[in-house]
């Protein structure tokens, strides 16, 4: 038997996912929602979204993902998400140093865009730097051997505005947040029944237990500590984020631009007009920080271990700018951070209950990277899943995922197509190898 509208629901997370959830929830006559976050503010800094923007692109090589990212895309587009997404345009190309495998995936995309009815009519092929420099005339690098496609249909959100926005309309529906020390979750509280176990609710760090008929786990990286029965098929994994200070003047400037993305390099975004400031990130593997124990990566504990930005990810964004915007190559870098995800090693979501539960406790996680682009849609997943005649994901995708056997794996999750580079420990890139688990 499904729950009623009226009972308890627990979600654990104000991040993307679990404002998304609430928002739903509130929207489909839930009304005894409770949201608990450990940051003291949304958008909270653990969460992957907090930051200045996101890439929202509706080409993937799945037809899947292509179809729901244009619902998303949609959705982007009503009014209570519109102001915070941008489409600027996706600049989607390959260095002439890229290697094969960046090529490869470009090309892939590329023929995605090119072959759906709805994003085709948006796709400018760009055979040389020529091309490039007129997709984006304010590209006054030498751009030396750059190929690839425009797609006029994607853009960028601004992220941390956006949760801020759906965190003031959640609360105007009535749903409780709960924050800070008051919402730092330290486990999910089960209990035993004549039928079996089942999640009775969370006890957070102050100690304090909250009873609710389901709980929802909506904690992006935590995830796994959470609920360790996942194992590996949920990592932490994050990827850096650095900025450039501009002036009023270079951010007028870059005013429009489509997000930039070198397949082999890394990507930047339209300057935010309001900071200045100018976000990037590199393209690679990624970082987990493995548990030797156990096998899985976890995100460190505080945030101040995550602040700095890893020496060969600097060295390939002063590559990227010398190339496309040579006047900031040797800027300094600024807010630097290392960006931290929930990760699948297919780069499906999992949206399913917890077996042997009950039906009383969901696992919403596996953005891996790209999830944000779904976060007016997201929440849906919950919906659908409660709803479901038999409690049952009906997307075999998103089902719950069995620990896989390959723990420790060294390149966990490299062999996504569209990544590129293999994936390194944590503890080898800090200024100081002491642990960080």
């Amino acid at each position: 038997m499904g729950i009623s509208k009226s009972d308890a629901i627990i979600i654990v997370g104000g991040g993307a996912f679990g404002l998304s959830t609430a928002l739903h929830l509130s929207q489909k006559g839930y009304t005894n929602i409770s949201v608990f976050e450990k940051d003291d503010n949304i958008p909270p800094r653990f969460s992957a979204a907090n930051d200045l923007n996101k890439i929202v692109r509706a080409e993937y090589e799945d037809p899947f993902y292509t179809d729901l990212t244009i619902k998303a895309i949609a959705a982007w587009k009503t009014p209570l998400f519109a102001p915070h997404f941008h489409q600027t345009g996706f600049l989607h190309c390959v260095s002439g140093a890229a290697p094969e495998k960046a090529v490869d995936t470009l090309n892939r995309f590329q023929a995605s865009a090119e072959k759906h009815p709805d994003i085709k009519p948006h796709v400018v092929p760009l055979e040389n730097e020529k091309d490039v420099r007129q997709a984006c005339w304010q590209l006054d690098g030498e751009l030396t051997g750059w190929h690839g496609y425009l797609n006029r249909y994607d853009g960028y959100a601004h992220s941390g505005n956006a949760l801020a926005a759906i965190y003031r309309a959640t609360q105007a529906a009535g749903v409780r947040f709960f924050l800070g020390a008051q919402g730092a979750v330290s486990e999910v509280v089960y209990a035993s029944t004549l039928t079996g176990r089942k999640c009775a609710g969370i006890r957070t760090k102050n100690g304090r237990f909250h009873p609710s008929a389901l709980v929802i786990v909506a904690a992006g990286a935590g995830a796994g500590r959470l609920v360790p029965e996942i194992g590996t098929s949920i990592v932490a994994k994050s990827w850096s984020v650095a900025h450039v200070q501009l002036t009023d003047e270079e951010t007028s400037a870059l005013r429009g631009i489509p997000v930039t993305y070198a397949r082999d390099l890394g990507f930047f975004f339209e300057p935010d007009p309001k900071t200045n400031l100018l976000k990037l990130c590199p393209m690679g593997g990624g970082y987990i920080n493995t548990d030797p124990k156990t096998g899985v990566s976890h995100a460190p504990e505080t945030l101040s271990e995550s602040a700095f930005l890893p020496e060969a990810d600097e060295k390939q964004l002063r590559q990227l700018l010398a190339q496309t915007l040579p006047s900031l190559a040797n800027r300094p870098f600024v807010r630097n951070s290392l960006c931290w995800f929930a990760d699948t090693n297919n780069s499906d979501f999992i949206v399913d209950y917890i077996p042997n539960m009950a039906e009383s406790i969901i696992l919403l996680s596996g953005d891996s990277g790209h999830g944000f682009k779904m976060f007016p849609i997201v929440g849906s997943f919950i919906t659908d899943l409660l709803e479901s005649p038999d409690n049952r994901q009906s997307i075999t995708r998103w089902r719950w995922k069995q620990p896989s056997s390959d723990a420790g794996k060294e390149d966990w999750g490299g062999d996504v197509s569209w990544r590129l580079g293999q994936s390194k420990e944590f503890a080898s890139i800090l200024p100081s190898k002491a642990s960080k688990l």
